[in-house]
């Protein structure tokens, strides 16, 4: 199963959806717990055959839905988790056109994806103890990161480094965002005290540090 670069999603011009770190993600705005039940009946008769279906969230106002191919995998490459293909792409136009015949909108601007990265220099060491930890099974580590294919935790992923002395930082979040978020949230992390420590890299992510220098990384999948 071939995945989808970058590019080649943006191409596809799905305006409900964005790609965040995992997968195509939408958030579809309800009016009721009713009409959120209504959206999932309505998305399980359109993938009836069960080949491939979508994973929903339902909330207060709204439900969450992601999109991945659990075959669309290369393990130990930096995509050892399920990723974006043109089966995704389909189904994402079907369930934006589900939507609104439901007369649900969507609001691309309120995804947002959290990972978390952990610096070591001996990721081989560390890594099934994490993914016992988080997933409950050391067989989902794979070599660059821990990902629970149930989505409960989330993916943890490795950032290679010199070996050092602790205390250190060695943990920092990494938050997946649309896009056109990412200069509304810097200019609000600065407003609050936080610096810019390095953008060189932007618009695939930007870093930022609060007061005390704790890191955070604003990823998107720009350029990537």
């Amino acid at each position: 199963m071939d995945m989808l670069s970058w590019q080649a999603i943006r191409d596809a011009e799905l305006a409900d959806w964005r790609k965040l770190g995992q997968g195509l993600h939408a958030r579809f705005l309800i009016g009721s717990f009713a009409d959120g039940a209504r959206f999932v009946s309505a998305l399980g008769e359109a993938c009836a055959s069960g080949e491939h279906a979508p994973e929903v969230r339902l909330g207060k106002g709204f439900a969450d839905v992601r999109l991945r191919s659990d075959d669309a995998v290369k393990l130990g490459t930096g995509e050892g988790y399920p990723n974006v293909t043109r089966r995704d792409v389909d189904l994402a136009r079907r369930i934006s056109s589900i939507a609104q015949s439901l007369g649900l909108t969507a609001d691309p601007s309120a995804v947002a994806e959290v990972e978390l990265g952990l610096d070591t220099a001996d990721e081989a060491a560390i890594g099934p103890f994490w993914a016992a930890v988080l997933a409950g099974d050391p067989g989902v580590y794979d070599r660059l990161d821990v990902c629970d294919p149930t989505g409960r935790v989330v993916t943890l992923w490795f950032q290679g480094t010199d070996a050092h002395e602790t205390p250190r930082q060695r943990f920092h979040l990494d938050l997946w965002l649309p896009a056109e978020v990412v200069p509304a949230r810097i200019e609000a992390a600065l407003a609050a005290g936080g610096t810019v420590v390095a953008d060189d890299k932007a618009p695939s992510f930007t870093v930022l540090a609060d007061p005390e220098g704790n890191k955070v990384c604003l990823c998107t999948y720009l350029d990537r």
